[in-house]
């Protein structure tokens, strides 16, 4: 297997859509000694592929993480598990339990499809920061999901969560236009991040084709990318497809300090 080239830039891979083709088939039956595809084992070609650390998101509604999986992976896998969470007393309990390395408290509805926007911490009441503080007393890394915006930044900074995973979804979105607007935003927000001492990660939506410019964002520290790394593994398996996201991940250090034009 060709060695991959160094880089700084880590990469998290989600695997809550491998729970979902196997809660399409199995989820009346998750004993089943047969119920495919199994997580761990997506979960360790992804680390053999490079991963840096694993991400499932345990939703109330379990529409495809179930509890058992976080235990499983947690005590299974071999580099580091991210527990993303919304503000939910029962899914901090489970998260308490478990001990992942990190949790990314994320904002949660029913009726979504999928993640629809970053968490409001600005007017966040008090329960969000006693669940920061549980979870850090115990040892976790907590990360609050946030649009990036200077006040959310601000908001989260005040809070004192140790990281924040800056929202993607509206680059994402517009990228196949150019994505200008939406880009500005995530550049300037990483630096007020960092000027605030917090870890930068970013996620939602990212792909091959929208990473360049992303690259060009500074001070990120990891991107967690699930759906379209699951996607393009159905036709290339899963290794391939981690080992092609991170290939291009590899640049990062050039572009974000600098040696190539930024916002070019």
């Amino acid at each position: 297997m060709k060695e991959l080239p160094e880089r700084t830039l880590k990469l998290g891979v989600n695997i809550d859509h491998v729970a979902t083709l196997r809660q399409a088939r199995y989820a009346p039956m998750l004993d089943a000694h047969n119920a495919e595809p199994s997580l761990l084992a997506a979960a360790h070609e992804a680390e053999a592929a490079g991963a840096d650390s694993i991400t499932v998101h345990l939703r109330l509604d379990r529409r495809h993480i179930q509890d058992r999986d976080v235990f499983e992976l947690r005590d299974g896998i071999h580099t580091q598990l991210n527990l993303e969470m919304g503000n939910s007393p029962e899914i901090l309990e489970i998260a308490l339990k478990a001990k992942p390395d990190f949790v990314c408290l994320v904002p949660e509805n029913r009726r979504e499809i999928t993640t629809e926007g970053g968490l409001n911490v600005v007017n966040a009441d008090t329960s969000l920061e006693r669940t920061i503080r549980s979870l850090q007393d115990s040892g976790v890394r907590v990360s609050l999901f946030i649009d990036p915006e200077p006040q959310q930044i601000l908001a989260a900074s005040g809070l004192g969560a140790d990281m924040v995973e800056l929202h993607t979804g509206a680059y994402a979105n517009a990228a196949m236009d150019g994505g200008e607007d939406e880009f500005v935003l995530l550049y300037e927000a990483a630096k007020l991040a960092h000027r605030e001492g917090l870890q930068v990660n970013a996620g939602h939506g990212i792909t091959l084709s929208n990473l360049p410019k992303l690259m060009k964002v500074p001070h990120l520290s990891e991107l967690n990318v699930g759906h379209h790394l699951v996607s393009r593994a159905i036709f290339t398996g899963l290794g391939r497809s981690v080992r092609d996201m991170l290939t291009l991940m590899s640049s990062y250090e050039a572009i974000s300090s600098g040696k190539v034009s930024d916002l070019s």
